[in-house]
Order: C-alpha cells, then sequence, then structure tokens
C-alpha cells in the first residue's frame, strides 16, 4: 500500500511542509503548505518567532487533514545550532535567539582564552564560527542570563517543535552534531569540555540516532488539525543532515553543495577528519545518517544574493531570480571578485554596500547595478567552491570526481554552469527539494519500509533524475582563480 508522509521542512527564510507518497520503489512529492520565516528583533535581541512557526505546522496538519489524507507519519528538520530552553513544568523560557544575533560577537575569543581554540577543534571537530551553540551559551555564562540557572531541558529547533507536537522531548544526533558540543569519536556530549566553561550539562538530554517513531501527536494537536493520532519520526533533523541523505550519489568519490540560504559544500567520509590541515581551513565534521560523516564547510552562499535582493526591493525595484539571472547573463565576466566568506556579508544589511566595500578593500573597482553585482556574487560564489573542494581532497586524501548540487539553489542554471566550468568536473543538478525528501525517506524508515542509506539514495535517484552540466573551457575560470585567491589573500 501506497506510505503518505508529511515533511515538515524549516529554512533559516522560510518553511514548507511537502508531501510524500513512497510507493512501488518510488517517492513522488507535493507542496501542501509554504511560508515565510522571518526572525523579529526584540528587546535588543533577534530571535525566531516561534509560535508562529508552530502556528504555520498546525495551519500545513489541517490542510493536509481538510485534503483527506491519511498521514503515516511526520517528521521534521531545521537550520542548525539555535535552541529553546525548558523550565521545570516544561515551559519555554523565551523565544529561541536567532544565531544571527550579535550576542556572540567576541565570545569566541574569550573561550579560546579558557580552553586553547586547538583543543576544542580536536575535541568536536567543528568550525570556527562564531554562532555555534557552544559560543551561544557561553555568551549566556558570561552574561549571567538568569535562564541558565532555571532550565531544565535543552532543545534543538526540530526536536523542541516536536515536544511542543508531541509532549516528548528528546536530541537526535545530526542537529546536536552542529553545536560544537559533541565529541565525533563518541557521537555523544562532550561533558569535560562544557564543565572547562562553566556550560550546564544537566540540561541536555541523552543523543539518539535519527530513524525513530518519537511518539504521537498530543490529542489537542490530533483533534484541532483533524489528522489524528500521527506518529512523530526522529528523522535526521539538520536540515544539511536529510539533504545529504537525499544525494542521488552512486558511489563515495563525490562531494556535495546543499545551495540555499548557506552553501553547504562537503564529502561524505565514515571517519571524522580533524587534522591541522582541516582546521586551517575551518572544514566542519557534522553527524550524518548511518554512522557517516558530513566533512564540509559553511560558505556564505545565496544569502548574500537574497540579501541584495532585499535592499534593492527596499529601493523600489522588486525582481525576481529569473529577472536577476537575466541581468547577470548580460555583465562582464569576472569584472569584480570577492571573498563570500568575508564575515562582512553574515549579518544583515545594506549588502550591495557590502560588496562594493569589499572590492575598495582589495583594490578593485565596485560592480555597480543590479546584473554586474549578480554576476559577481554567482562568479565569487563558483570559485569559493572550487577552493573548498580542493580544500577536502586534501584534507581526505581523495579525488572528487563529481558534484551534486541539491537544494532550492540546485536551479540556478547559471551558478551550475559556473560551478562546473570553475572545478572542471561534472556538475549533478537535483533534486531541489532534497532536504525535504531526505526527512521523507527517514520517516518511511522509521516506519520499516526503508532499508539503508544507499536504498535511500536509490530510490532518490530512481524518483527525481538528476540534470548534468558538463564543464566547459576551463582556462578563463583558472585564470580567475588566481585572482580571487589573490584577493582573498589580501
Amino acid at each position: 500500500m501506497p506510505v503518505q508522509l508529511l515533511a515538515i521542512d524549516l529554512g533559516a527564510s522560510s518553511g514548507r511542509a511537502m508531501l510524500g507518497t513512497l510507493a512501488d520503489g518510488r517517492l513522488s512529492l507535493r507542496e501542501v503548505h509554504r511560508f515565510s520565516n522571518d526572525p523579529v528583533r526584540l528587546a535588543g535581541r533577534l530571535q525566531w518567532d516561534l509560535p508562529r512557526l508552530f502556528f504555520e505546522i498546525q495551519t500545513a496538519l489541517n490542510k493536509a487533514a481538510l485534503e483527506g489524507l491519511a498521514l503515516d507519519a511526520i517528521g521534521i528538520d531545521t537550520w542548525g545550532v539555535d535552541y529553546g530552553l525548558l523550565d521545570d513544568a516544561g515551559h519555554l523560557l523565551s523565544d529561541p535567539v536567532n544565531y544571527r544575533d550579535e550576542r556572540t560577537k567576541g565570545v569566541m575569543e574569550k573561550a579560546f582564552a579558557v580552553v586553547p581554540e586547538e583543543e576544542i577543534y580536536r575535541r568536536t571537530g567543528l568550525a570556527r564560527l562564531s554562532f555555534n551553540t557552544l559560543y551561544q551559551l557561553y555568551a549566556e555564562v558570561l552574561s549571567g542570563d538568569a535562564r541558565l540557572s532555571i532550565a531544565r531541558d535543552l532543545l534543538f529547533m526540530p526536536d523542541l517543535l516536536g515536544y511542543l507536537l508531541t509532549g516528548v522531548k528528546g536530541c537526535e544526533y545530526t542537529i546536536a552534531s552542529t553545536s560544537q558540543m559533541l565529541s565525533p569519536a563518541s557521537r555523544t556530549w562532550d561533558f569535560a569540555l562544557l564543565d572547562k566553561l562553566g556550560i550546564p550539562t544537566n540540561i541536555l538530554p541523552p543523543v539518539e540516532e535519527p530513524g525513530f517513531v518519537r511518539g504521537e501527536l498530543l490529542p489537542e494537536i490530533a483533534r484541532q488539525t483533524g489528522v489524528g493520532p500521527v506518529p512523530l519520526a526522529a528523522v535526521a533533523g539538520h536540515d544539511t543532515a536529510s539533504a545529504v541523505a537525499a544525494v542521488p550519489a552512486q558511489d563515495e568519490d563525490f562531494a556535495y553543495i546543499s545551495s540555499g540560504t548557506w552553501s553547504l559544500v562537503g564529502v561524505e567520509t565514515r571517519e571524522p577528519v580533524i587534522s591541522p590541515e582541516a582546521k586551517a581551513f575551518n572544514l566542519t565534521n557534522e553527524g550524518g545518517v548511518d554512522g557517516t560523516y558530513r566533512v564540509l564547510k559553511n560558505v556564505m552562499g545565496l544569502w548574500i544574493l537574497e540579501e541584495c535582493r532585499r535592499e534593492w526591493a527596499r529601493r523600489g525595484r522588486r525582481l525576481t531570480f529569473p529577472e536577476i539571472v537575466a541581468e547577470a547573463e548580460r555583465a562582464p565576466a569576472f569584472a569584480a571578485l570577492f571573498d563570500p566568506d568575508d564575515e562582512a556579508f553574515l549579518t544583515p544589511g545594506d549588502m550591495p554596500e557590502k560588496i562594493a566595500a569589499a572590492c575598495r578593500r582589495t583594490g578593485q573597482r565596485p560592480p555597480e547595478g543590479v546584473g554586474p553585482i549578480a554576476r559577481a556574487i554567482y562568479e565569487s560564489l563558483a570559485l569559493c567552491y572550487r577552493r573548498t573542494v580542493e580544500a577536502l581532497e586534501r584534507a581526505r586524501g581523495r579525488a572528487v570526481t563529481a558534484l551534486h548540487i541539491v537544494g532550492g539553489g540546485s536551479n540556478n542554471e547559471m551558478l551550475n554552469r559556473f560551478t562546473a566550468d570553475a572545478l572542471g568536473i561534472p556538475v549533478l543538478a537535483g533534486p531541489s527539494e532534497a532536504t525535504a525528501i531526505g526527512n521523507l525517506l527517514m520517516q518511511a524508515r522509521a516506519l520499516g519500509e526503508v532499508g539503508d542509506l544507499w536504498e535511500m539514495r536509490r530510490i532518490v535517484g530512481e524518483s527525481f533524475p538528476a540534470r548534468r552540466v558538463e564543464p566547459g573551457d576551463r582556462a578563463p575560470w583558472d585564470a580567475a582563480y588566481a585572482r580571487y585567491l589573490d584577493i582573498c589573500a589580501r
């Protein structure tokens, strides 16, 4: 019989509920509900609007019920690192703080004064990122935040939303692995590290590998939404982990980009890669399905273009992404390049001006207008991808023969083409809804309908054929790459 599953997929800028129907070894998808995810600034803090997110999830369930869908399971994935704190009664102490909030500014360096940076990397395998949960919590320790002293439980975003739906608390491994608080060897909390920083460990639930049924919807939720007592599966709760589980690869010599607001560029391994070379390039080791590790680098990604688009809209010019690509196609090649990983691009603001400032700092004429700015973003991203893949090859000691691009950014044919040309290897684009697909297949696995990771990937490949992009003339890209590396060095 067909199995009907609902993936709640929450990204840092939007959310959606995707219906998946698994029948005869094939998965089909249909969107049930889509909504924006807009953080709000309250009392000087940038926070997630959790009540609204919960309302949108209930709306998605109600829409499924009104369509007469008999759901066999639901699953939730979200972005990483952020969390909520519960008190003894199970009540949320405040809305979760957004990882882009400035409370962690300078906190990482203060943590390094207590525990050296090299030791933190050796113990956790996670990259130097100021918004990691470790530094968010240390910021609360330093500020004397009263919530830490009265908190009973810390739940990461997918587990927090799952708790609000079912009343069952838990901590799924892949989302916890983004925190910089786990040992990659034991795949559980590094209590000794946390003790050194004064971070309370009594609030941390046991870590659980994904792929099981955690609980059922609370009776009032089941009644209000009309879907009944549907099981909630603990899927790979980190959206990138779900997306990588849905990469339709046939062997292990692939790299991937989970392309969206962030570009997560990585390889999949059976052991963590923790070495001086990996640390020097800021590679991170996050958890995957079936005992795998996602050795990757966070690249700023299409967030830069999204912020430019918002700024252009504020100035009175509202553009679709196809319109932006069309203007970029008409702009001259390699007129301006910049390092997308510059921390100046991390926070919201006037992104066109931030790009202009980066170009001025490196002795270049800033791009002017939508097309030149967009082209500079796409070309700089493609060159950044090449630099990252080369670092991953060196760290792992194996060459990459193909690059899979999944997620919403896989629909950007211009960026796909630029990436193939810059790297000189084939790009396999799609599926664009990889995160939801990985979520759905892990639900099916929790129900006993699907086997291991490679069976999941076979289903993905047969259900959603990838678009192959062959590399073109690499010579102009080689010249641009040499210039790009010089710009990054400055």
